[in-house]
């Protein structure tokens, strides 16, 4: 590589959003690779770092300029570039102009198909320096930066202003304006411990100047552990553990820079609010990481992470009890004040909030979803009066002040309230699981009542907005719709809710308000959306799934996703059978044979018209086969319905290779493409194994 050094480029800036920190800074790293690629620029390995104030990398090894290269650009034909005397025609001086050189300086290129006219040139590499301003721009123009901001009379924009860029080559800084910002070595550390700018030597000396001058850990993995174990010991010394920490590490990486972990308490008299009002008070509103004891009991205690090192620890731990103190109370105020109303009290209120415009109210979507949550529980023989209890109280809490605060408890303080309430313990809890899963591999309902009411649920929003013509398009899906039809995927196969599928989405269809679109289109449409996320499903859960399985069971569109899912087993099972790649070939040409020929649906066999012995064979074979998977077929072993059918593999191939099929006469013909369909028919009772390529 020609002068290959280390490259680094820091963008500083006002504090990042948070939530976003890892995604801007991944983006960032892999758009100017991407760039320094096309530039042909050599390198080596590339590192991403990110802060609240900073984006960052360092690449190392970087070329100091692009490899030359030979180019050669194709021109007309000698025979039409020169006219009969040998003087250049127009075309050839057109060509010869478009690459601004004389006809004499042209190259000639001999082919098999002809001679033709070509440019060739000796295109010089550019200098890094040249090209890395405008790499740099564009990565940061890429970024994925739903709204942008514009500060000052600049007419730069960016997710927050910009302060700072650092651009260095080796130990080279890069002359340049970056979103309007005059590019150096010089950076800035922590806000509070340090002061004045920090010189960046080299690009490998970047880290270390960092954290011992400006107090600032800049590799995001490594401040996300400091917070971790911070945290951890904190809780430990509290005589506790941390409850549900993962994502909150993450986002409180994104929010200091010099994570310094901070115990602190609260009045234990605030332990009777419900668990989840504690957690969501610390978690949501000040990324504070409850503590519990061994037994999941909630401690009065909480860690914090500060952002500093300060000289006075107890003030800041002052600070934060008393940040935390007022949430506390105000939550408890809610809690008492909404069980002064019976949950049932509410449900004359949801006539006034409006669900979605041509959908009604929530009132309306309640009564939808407990009649929906009725047809499932009659499609299992379980009691209904349980789930429409759950159904017609579920959206009752959305009026309560607890949820009003805290969206988040939607569902969880229903189920409160619900035992405040004197409901049943049952309704209680599916009010409390209604919501799940919410999110990937959130856990589902516990409880069936919870599991029948989710799945109502999630129809009901389906269909609703479906009928109004509102499904989703691109990457764009702003009510949620892919989110929910992956979590009845989940539901009805992970808890073996064994129901039509179909007929159930035509039930949630029918009872939407009036709308334009015709049910039946509605329903398909529908059905097609959550099968599409089954593929998803299968193929994510199964690494070793093929999609050409997926789609031989598909092709089937089984009603029952629970029955879809025993088919797709018993079809991988039988892959690895040896008869498979055998039978699968033959299926592929049987169904070939009977779609150019325009087999007639009803053709039936004719025994007497069966004349040579392979087909007779065949015959024989299909009928004691048709008597052995009937009542495999009624139990759903699919399995064991696709290893009998196996045994077909010999009179199979007998057959294909002793009979013909398309015979002169015309009985005979139709006899032969009878036998064959009756054969497909019984394979296609579990899947269209012709669609598989085994071996």
């Amino acid at each position: 590589m020609t002068h290959a050094k280390d490259f680094l480029v820091e963008i500083g800036t006002e504090e990042l959003p948070p939530k976003a920190l890892r995604s801007l800074m991944s983006a960032f790293g892999e758009s100017l690779v991407a760039g320094i690629d096309a530039a042909r620029l050599a390198h080596g390995d590339v590192c991403t770092f990110a802060s609240p104030r900073r984006l960052a990398v360092l690449v190392s090894e970087l070329a100091g300029q692009q490899e030359d290269r030979h180019t050669e650009q194709k021109g007309p034909p000698v025979k039409i570039a020169f006219d009969d005397t040998g003087k250049p025609t127009p075309a050839a001086e057109a060509f010869a102009k478009k690459c601004g050189v004389d006809v004499s300086s042209l190259d000639r290129n001999k082919t098999d198909k002809g001679e033709w006219l070509v440019y060739q040139r000796l295109e010089k590499g550019r200098a890094v320096a040249a090209l890395l301003p405008g790499i740099v721009e564009a990565s940061l123009g890429a970024l994925p930066i739903p709204r942008r901001m514009r500060w000052g009379a600049s007419d730069v924009e960016f997710v927050r202003p910009v302060h700072w860029v650092v651009l260095l080559h080796g130990n080279t800084s890069i002359k340049a304006s970056i979103m309007g910002v005059d590019a150096g070595n010089e950076t800035r550390g922590h806000r509070f411990h340090s002061s004045g700018s920090i010189t960046i030597a080299s690009p490998d000396t970047y880290l270390d100047a960092l954290e011992k001058e400006g107090r600032v850990i800049a590799e995001f993995e490594r401040r996300k552990a400091m917070v971790r174990s911070g945290v951890d010991a904190a809780a430990v010394s509290a005589g506790g553990q941390v409850v549900g920490g993962e994502s909150l590490y993450e986002e409180v990486a994104a929010l200091v820079e010099w994570p310094v972990p901070v115990l602190g308490s609260f009045d234990e008299t605030f332990l009777a609010l419900p668990r989840e009002a504690i957690i969501s008070t610390l978690t949501g509103h000040q990324r504070y990481f409850p503590v519990a004891d061994e037994s999941g009991g909630l401690l009065p205690k909480f860690v914090t992470v500060a952002n500093l090192e300060s000289k006075d620890p107890d003030q800041v731990r002052d600070g934060n009890e008393r940040v935390i103190r007022p949430r506390l109370a105000d939550a408890t105020f809610f809690w008492d004040s909404d069980r002064k109303t019976p949950l049932a009290r509410r449900e004359a209120g949801l006539r006034d909030v409006v669900y979605q415009k041509g959908l009604g109210s929530l009132f309306d979507k309640s009564r939808r979803v407990a009649d929906i949550a009725k047809r499932l529980a009659s499609m299992l023989d379980h009691d209904e009066l349980t789930v429409t209890r759950a159904a017609t109280l579920a959206k009752c809490d959305l009026l309560t002040g607890m949820v009003g605060e805290f969206p988040e408890l939607q569902g969880i303080m229903g189920g409160y309230y619900a035992t405040a309430s004197g409901e049943s313990a049952e309704v209680a809890a599916a009010i409390s699981e209604q919501y799940r899963p919410r999110f990937a591999g959130d856990a589902l309902p516990a409880s069936l009542d919870g599991q029948l009411l989710a799945v109502a649920d999630k129809l009901d929003t389906l269909a609703g907005v479906f009928s109004l013509g509102k499904k989703p398009g691109g990457s764009r899906d702003p009510f949620g719709l892919r989110r929910a039809a992956l979590g009845i995927v989940r539901l009805l196969i992970e808890a073996g809710l064994d129901v039509d599928l179909k007929a159930l989405i035509a039930d949630a269809v029918a009872v939407q308000p009036e709308n334009d679109a015709g049910g039946d289109d509605i329903a398909g449409d529908l059905y097609v959306f959550i099968t599409d996320r089954l593929r998803r499903y299968f193929l994510d859960r199964d690494a070793g799934l093929r999609a050409e399985t997926f789609d031989a069971v598909m092709v089937r569109q089984p009603s029952s996703l629970l029955d879809f899912d025993r088919r797709l087993a018993a079809v991988q099972t039988f892959t690895h059978l040896e008869q498979a790649e055998s039978l699968a070939a033959a299926n592929k040409r049987i169904a070939n044979i009977l779609r150019k020929a325009g087999a007639a649906d009803d053709l039936r066999i004719a025994k007497k018209l069966l004349q040579e012995d392979a087909e007779i064979a065949l015959f024989s074979a299909l009928e004691s086969a048709q008597q052995k998977v009937g009542p495999l077929l009624a139990i759903r072993a699919y399995a064991d319905v696709l290893n009998e059918l196996a045994d077909l593999r010999d009179p199979v191939d007998r057959f294909f290779d002793e009979v013909m099929v398309m015979a002169d006469d015309a009985s005979v013909r139709d006899n032969r493409l009878a036998l064959l369909g009756e054969l497909r028919a019984l394979f296609l009772n579990v899947a269209d194994i012709s669609r598989l390529s085994i071996g």
